[in-house]
């Protein structure tokens, strides 16, 4: 393995924390094509957003608990290739940067930011999608964040509820200054979604640097992660239940689980056009999330303005 990122014993060697709709499935991908990288089997297992899992078997199914089970996710790796893997939910977390560092203090972080708004209304549309969210507007599920941070009109069957809880996820400051405190700046690459959404190519060269592999392999571009909206919700539900997910847990050999869960995902979504996100709604969120767009510019030394414009171009 070329570059001077050596593998560790204890994996992962690298993780990807970016805020959730923000191109860390393209990242995923992308880096999983790499001869000297082997990503885990299972793109998201959140093992180490401990304080965002409630035990309750609804968080089960989004947060890996099982020390074995997370070890068996980089099976197949060999000694010249370094290990990772991408939990969007460890850069929203309090807890994750730190577990990540117990776990291996020389683990680096590509943490991948998107335009807050933009990110929340994506976000939201994504709860829908999965059961966790079903207020439909997104302007009344911003609303509904008082009575929901005191524990009601919370969906019956949500995950990671705290998610809910859309502007404390679009905070990017104190979660980014997490990993910096927890691993150091030079082990954190900030990357900015509208950037590599620009020029993906140039992106990936950076992060490959970053983690000390050839920069020079050329992936496939293609498009992944596009919209999608399930074509049966009901059917959704019932394959989330206890016993079902018992039933495939205890059947399905877990080294098959992941590429069995993402062809359910396949035949049970359709291409969608996303909801047209309202430019009132969006100006307004805007403007109460302005503050922590100036601390994260301080944050990162970045002026992200001509990135992330004020909508309505004020």
């Amino acid at each position: 393995m070329s570059g001077t990122h050596t593998r560790t014993p204890n994996p992962p060697d690298f993780v990807i924390p970016g805020a959730p709709r923000s191109g860390t499935t393209f990242m995923f991908e992308y880096l999983d094509q790499h001869p000297h990288i082997h990503m885990s089997s299972a793109k998201e297992p959140n093992h180490f957003a401990t304080d965002l899992d409630s035990g309750s078997y609804m968080d089960s199914v989004t947060f890996l608990r099982d020390n074995d089970r997370y070890r068996a996710l980089y099976e197949g790796a060999t000694p010249d290739q370094l290990t990772g893997e991408a939990s969007t939910w460890y850069l929203y977390s309090h807890d994750a940067a730190a577990n990540i560092k117990a776990n291996n203090p020389a683990t680096r972080a590509v943490v991948m930011l998107r335009e807050p708004v933009a990110m929340l209304h994506s976000l939201h549309l994504r709860r829908i999608y999965g059961g966790s969210e079903d207020i439909k507007s997104f302007a009344e599920a911003l609303a509904a964040e008082a009575v929901r941070r005191a524990g009601r009109r919370i969906p019956p069957k949500a995950r990671n509820v705290k998610a809910l809880l859309y502007r404390d996820v679009g905070s990017y400051s104190s979660q980014v200054q997490r990993f910096f405190d927890a691993l150091g700046r030079e082990q954190v690459l900030v990357l900015i979604f509208e950037e590599f959404r620009t020029d993906p190519a140039a992106a990936y060269r950076q992060v490959l640097e970053f983690l000390g592999v050839d920069p020079d392999f050329k992936p496939n571009f293609d498009v992944v992660n596009a919209g999608v909206a399930r074509r049966s919700q009901r059917l959704q539900q019932l394959l989330l239940s206890p016993a079902v997910v018992r039933t495939w847990r205890a059947v399905i050999p877990k080294r098959v689980q992941p590429a069995v869960g993402r062809t359910w995902d396949r035949l049970n979504s359709r291409g969608e056009k996303p909801a047209p996100l309202d430019p009132a709604v969006a100006r307004r969120l805007r403007a109460e999330l302005q503050p922590d767009v100036e601390r994260l510019e301080a944050v990162i030394g970045r002026d992200l303005s001509a990135l992330w414009p004020m909508p309505g171009g004020g």
